[in-house]
């Protein structure tokens, strides 16, 4: 099928664009990950059988039932939670999404919330009736925005991930984080609470970037306070004990993060 493109409005009013990933992207995605979930199941119950022949105890073997309905209950878990939990941690994306290149994103661009995720996920069941996923294949095929019954109601698509863009010349604020050598590795925040930074948090962030590179040293030391007060406490970083280079580095690194999740390429 024709890989078509969708326009997206957020809520910030920014137009977004894009490129859906069809039937095959997504059906080569899920195979990929059920053959993971494959060697994990059969893992699982080898060990099972393991445990069983190793135990050969007469009380144990008259309580078969339990160990087995235990080894049932873990399966499903994993098997569920394998796409709730990669879906919501790695930004849209299971194992094998990522090798494909596709993740899931909410109807309005943004990332894929908690219920979302585990609204797409548990309506599965639905799409897997009556066999080997064959309502939402059916469903991801007909529907104009290659939609399953999951994705209906969690208010989701999957898409393709953006090509990196071609290397141009740096801005004044990425020569400053060069020269400093900083990396988005040297800050570690959670998950969660990157989550609840919103777009108000990610304009401050860039306005003060922007401004950073032409201000004098007592007007940037001001504003940078400032703005550190109300970002540092929404992420949960302490402001006590840094110093201002600290604090400017803490910052400029914070900004690296919320780019990737904000500035998409139109």
């Amino acid at each position: 099928m024709n890989q078509e493109n969708v326009g997206i409005k957020t809520p910030e009013f920014v137009s977004l664009q894009f490129q859906l990933a069809g039937l095959g992207s997504r059906t080569a995605a899920f195979i990929i990950d059920q053959l993971l979930l494959m060697v994990v199941n059969i893992l699982i119950i080898v060990a099972f059988f393991l445990f069983m022949y190793g135990t050969a105890d007469i009380m144990l073997l008259e309580m078969t039932s339990l160990p087995l309905a235990i080894t049932i209950i873990v399966i499903f878990l994993i098997n569920w939670g394998y796409f709730f939990v990669f879906e919501f941690f790695s930004g849209g994306k299971t194992i094998g999404k990522k090798m494909i290149g596709i993740r899931v994103i909410q109807d309005n661009g943004h990332s894929l919330t908690l219920l979302s995720s585990f609204i797409r996920n548990l309506l599965r069941i639905i799409d897997s009736l009556p066999a080997n996923y064959f309502l939402g294949l059916i469903m991801i095929f007909f529907h104009s925005k290659h939609k399953r019954i999951g994705d209906l109601v969690a208010g989701t698509i999957v898409v393709h991930e953006r090509k990196a863009k071609k290397k141009k010349k740096l801005t004044a604020i990425d020569r400053e984080i060069e020269k400093r050598g900083l990396a988005k590795e040297d800050l570690l925040i959670e998950e969660w609470t990157l989550k609840t930074l919103s777009s108000k948090e990610w304009n401050l962030v860039k306005t003060y970037c922007s401004r950073f590179p032409q201000l004098p040293l007592e007007e940037r030391n001001e504003l940078t306070l400032q703005v550190a007060e109300i970002l540092f406490k929404k992420s949960g970083i302490p402001l006590e004990g840094k110093s201002g280079r600290e604090i400017e580095d803490t910052l400029l690194i914070l900004y690296m993060i919320l780019k990737d999740e904000w500035e998409f390429e139109l």
